[in-house]
């Protein structure tokens, strides 16, 4: 291994500086073996795009059997959107050189594209331009149909799935039913941020893609194995780091695979061989430090009542009863009502998330670093 910081913050590298996630990937793997597409669901930032590459990297190992494409559609506000990064992804992931991208691109000139390279990453851009609205469903059946015919079995990913819903053009959902459901050749894998989104786009009857789908949702790493996993990657790199500073590290990140990742990036850079708990905090502090900016925005963008109400879930780290006498009173919210009205607007910021369990709903702050933020300066 390179003496490189192997604690990735972004992207995928390579299975050694991947930590575990061996039950998601033989889901994965039982489910593209058994024809079977799936949703998967996590809060932003808890690994799922890592998740796929790392599929990705396994399926294709040796393997050229299989045709793997992610699309990312967070961007997309519209149908003329998705089928632009549709296109833009088949040519990342197969370029022009490729034989699988020559022939995409004797396709894609019937669409009449521009095509250029960004200057800077290089990868391709597509515009389209369309003569009617129904040219664009046409554009998006071609592009499914291009992917099915391939004669390889073809894994699809669209990850952050529930933009779809905000489409402006009516039924979105049932012409994108009428194109996936007679696929035989193509796997989805659905990925999305929004849990309740997802959970309607996929388990509501009354909406096309209800029941075509196994969900898998992927939340925290096991504890053991992300510390045998962090005490590993600095071992390898001559660097010593004991049990105490690794329980800080999982704790003071709740274990979401970016924030651990990013601190133990820190804590690599900045360390030497022998790593104490004083390294660690003082990573932690530096990290604090340098997205203050940002946090001081976040409370111009807020009305005071929101402000205040997102440092009491800081301070509590986690709510189960938010509408509760005993909340609302220790932190001066006011009614119940307005506790509700409060909380809703800061998830539709995504500045709070719910995470439901068998047992209760709880709240809790969406940015691990935020809520660090909000304790040391409101304690």
């Amino acid at each position: 291994m390179k003496r490189v910081n192997p604690f990735i913050t972004k992207g995928y590298v390579s299975a050694e500086l991947f930590c575990d996630r061996e039950n998601e990937l033989k889901i994965l793997r039982n489910n593209i073996k058994n024809g079977v597409n799936t949703t998967l669901i996590s809060i932003r930032r808890m690994g799922k795009t890592g998740l796929i590459y790392r599929f990705f990297d396994e399926i294709n190992t040796g393997n050229d059997d299989f045709i793997t494409v992610y699309i990312d559609i967070f961007s997309a506000r519209s149908l003329d959107d998705f089928v632009k990064l549709f296109a833009e992804a088949i040519l990342k992931f197969y370029p022009e050189k490729t034989s699988l991208g020559r022939r995409f691109l004797k396709i894609v000139k019937g669409f009449r594209p521009l095509i250029s390279y960004n200057s800077i990453t290089g990868e391709p851009q597509i515009q389209i331009t369309y003569q009617t609205p129904y040219e664009k469903e046409i554009t998006l059946r071609n592009l499914f149909e291009f992917l099915e015919n391939q004669g390889k079995k073809v894994i699809l990913v669209i990850d952050e799935f529930q933009q779809i819903t905000e489409f402006p053009e009516k039924n979105i959902e049932a012409l994108l039913r009428t194109y996936i459901q007679p696929l035989d050749n193509i796997s989805f894998i659905f990925c999305g941020s929004k849990k309740t989104m997802m959970l309607d786009i996929f388990s509501n009857a009354k909406r096309p893609f209800f029941g075509m789908t196994q969900y898998l949702h992927l939340g925290e790493i096991d504890k053991e194995k992300y510390s045998e996993f962090i005490t590993k990657l600095f071992s390898v790199n001559n660097k010593n780091i004991g049990t105490e500073e690794v329980e800080f590290i999982l704790e003071w990140t709740n274990r979401h695979t970016y924030y651990t990742q990013a601190l133990c990036n820190a804590i690599y850079s900045f360390s030497n061989k022998n790593i104490d708990i004083e390294d660690v905090k003082e990573a932690c502090s530096y990290i604090l430090q340098h997205d203050e900016p940002v946090y001081l925005q976040y409370r111009q963008l807020l009305t005071p009542a929101q402000w205040n109400f997102l440092i009491a879930v800081a301070k509590e780290e986690k709510v189960t009863q938010i509408t509760s006498q005993d909340f609302v009173s220790k932190y001066g919210i006011g009614a119940p009502a307005n506790a509700k009205r409060i909380c809703k607007a800061l998830i539709d910021k995504d500045l709070l998330f719910a995470n439901a369990d068998f047992n209760e709903i709880t709240y809790q702050v969406y940015d691990v670093f935020l809520m660090r933020w909000l304790q040391s300066k409101f304690f």
